[in-house]
């Protein structure tokens, strides 16, 4: 299978750059494998879809503000740092731009002045091990000079307080993530609560989104290319709430792909949710059988995309 095969047009034009006033006023196109039909309606109208005793599956991670940007000291070139995965305390994994800039050894100031880092390690693909030094907590700093991560197909100016608000779901609690699980942007607090009302549960699990979830396919034989990866958690109560849906005679509705793969990572041969924190490095590929998910919302994906 080539890379080639998920590639298609995408006009640049058809691209939001601003997130809608309602979160549930999107669209929603809903295809039905078993009839190999598709329907063109309202985000709203997921209700119409949802069934009492299914479990709809939500990922709760929240994205913090990861983009760093600085200067080169002495030099002063400016550099900019998307922080990927704490190894330890003050030592991170980052992703850096522009890289040849930031060999081992390179040092820079980050934000307002406050906060300095030194690469201790070159990686492949423009990672790089950063250690920083402080005289607050780091996570103080980050919040007051990180930006937030927006994909890069926004192209406008970027981390207004509306961006850190609409970049979030409405159930974001376990920080974590560089990238929100965007499928879930479009519910609101009322739409989750008339779902559960109409007898859908709702379950919460936690995927951190990393560099695995975005970076680039850079294998033309997509059966080669392998997600970077990334720290998930299924409590009891979430394994529970699965587990009696399926029970029940109803589905499993995974919210977005990193819902899914958490999942897929952790399901017993019998179907049933398994309560665990662990690492999701599960590749989904067209022929995948799936054993945890009977459906799944997603948004688009970009041409040449793993996801």
């Amino acid at each position: 299978m080539h890379i080639s095969d998920f590639d298609y047009e995408l006009p640049e034009e058809l691209i939001a750059q601003q997130p809608l006033a309602e979160r549930d006023a999107s669209r929603l196109l809903v295809l039905d494998r078993s009839t190999r039909s598709w329907v063109d309606t309202n985000f709203v109208s997921i209700l119409e879809y949802l069934r009492p005793h299914d479990v709809l599956v939500l990922n709760d991670t929240r994205v913090f503000p990861a983009r760093l940007k600085g200067k080169r000291v002495p030099s002063g070139g400016a550099v900019e740092l998307l922080l990927l995965r704490e190894i330890e305390p003050y030592l991170w994994e980052c992703l850096t731009r522009p890289a040849r800039r930031l060999a081992t050894g390179a040092r820079v100031v980050l934000g307002d002045a406050n906060l300095y880092g030194e690469v201790m390690e070159s990686r492949d693909n423009g990672l790089r091990l950063v250690r920083f030094e402080s005289k607050e907590p780091l996570d103080r700093i980050i919040d007051r000079v990180g930006r937030t991560p927006l994909p890069p197909y926004i192209k406008r100016a970027v981390d207004s307080v509306e961006d850190r608000e609409r970049y979030q779901t409405v159930f974001a609690r376990s920080r974590g993530a560089i990238a929100a699980p965007t499928a879930g942007l479009h519910f609101t607090a009322r739409l989750l609560q008339t779902i559960q009302d109409r007898g859908v549960r709702v379950a919460r699990i936690t995927l951190h989104v990393g560099y695995g979830t975005f970076a680039p396919v850079r294998v033309s034989d997509v059966k080669r290319h392998r997600v970077a990866p990334e720290p998930f958690s299924i409590s009891e109560e979430a394994a529970q709430n699965i587990n009696q849906a399926r029970n029940d005679g109803g589905r499993i509705v995974a919210v977005g792909t990193t819902t899914t793969r958490a999942l897929e990572s952790s399901v017993a041969s019998d179907g049933r949710a398994l309560p665990r924190s662990a690492l999701a490095d599960l590749t989904i590929i067209p022929g995948y059988t799936f054993r945890a998910v009977d459906a799944m919302l997603t948004n688009f994906h970009l041409p040449h995309s793993s996801l």
